[in-house]
């Protein structure tokens, strides 16, 4: 079997002690040492063209790319792909968003593996509890891209969707919900290959997080397509998910996996 250790991380902008919360997210790549990382959250300014994931990737031996999504006064929020792998390809694609709401992207990448071309998927759907209607029609729209653009090599998709498991929205990725008479079957990576415990994402654990005053719950993910072997994730944890002098790397934790892209005839 071959495998590729992916990692997600929404790392909450330039919120909290940025700097500080900076090293802690680098000490954690170079721990893990994930050949791709999705990151959500993530601030550039296109004036000065500093990029925050641009700051994290510095050292570490990754490319960069990325995809805008919501404009501020203080720049451009979007979603990375940092990787080890050669990007050969990338699209922006904006994702379907209610008037009114802060815009959101998807971010493709086609990465060169031992086994291929890999499709890469990097997402933040809409964070308004009310709006499942809204993550709905974006995990259609994520889910028909991802058809079209995967080759030989199953995608992966990654990000925060803030849903949790039992949503209409995360149902429908896994298979479990038919919308119009569509349905898709993807992988939840906590589901095949985590320690069956609740992988709370975002946890009152975390004293960013339980500012919010929210419930602790599982609202981020890693989901593959499933060929056969191919695609099957053999292992997931939670990441960046400890605190040092009360600094924590992000309110949300992020989460690590092991995904099969290549396995011989005889595996099962």
């Amino acid at each position: 079997m071959t495998t590729v250790r992916v990692a997600t991380l929404n790392i909450w902008g330039r919120r909290g002690p940025w700097k500080d919360r900076l090293g802690l997210i680098k000490a954690e790549l170079a721990r893990l040492s994930p050949l791709l990382v999705g990151l959500q959250e993530v601030m550039r300014d296109e004036r000065s063209g500093s990029c925050q994931a641009a700051a994290i990737a510095a050292g570490l031996g990754y490319e960069v790319a990325y995809a805008p999504a919501a404009r501020f006064d203080e720049g451009v929020l979007g979603n990375a792909l940092l990787s080890r792998l050669p990007i050969r390809e990338q699209r922006v694609l904006p994702l379907p968003t209610p008037p009114g709401a802060e815009a959101r992207s998807l971010l493709y990448a086609a990465v060169e593996s031992a086994a291929g071309l890999l499709p890469v998927f990097v997402t933040h759907l809409d964070w308004q509890g009310d709006h499942g209607a809204a993550r709905l029609a974006q995990v259609r729209f994520i889910a028909a891209r991802a058809a079209e653009l995967t080759g030989d090599l199953p995608p992966v998709i990654m990000g925060d969707f803030n849903a949790e498991p039992d949503a209409d929205e995360i149902r429908y990725l896994r298979g479990l919900h038919v919308v119009d008479g569509e349905s898709v079957c993807f992988a939840d990576a906590w589901v095949h290959g985590g320690d069956r415990s609740a992988g709370e994402t975002f946890s009152r654990v975390n004293d960013y997080a339980r500012r919010v005053r929210e419930p602790s719950r599982r609202i981020d993910y890693i989901f593959t397509g499933r060929k056969g072997a191919l695609g099957e994730p053999r292992h997931t944890s939670l990441a960046f998910a400890t605190s040092t002098g009360g600094v924590w790397p992000s309110d949300h934790f992020g989460l690590v996996s092991d995904i099969v892209v290549a396995a011989d005839q005889y595996s099962r």
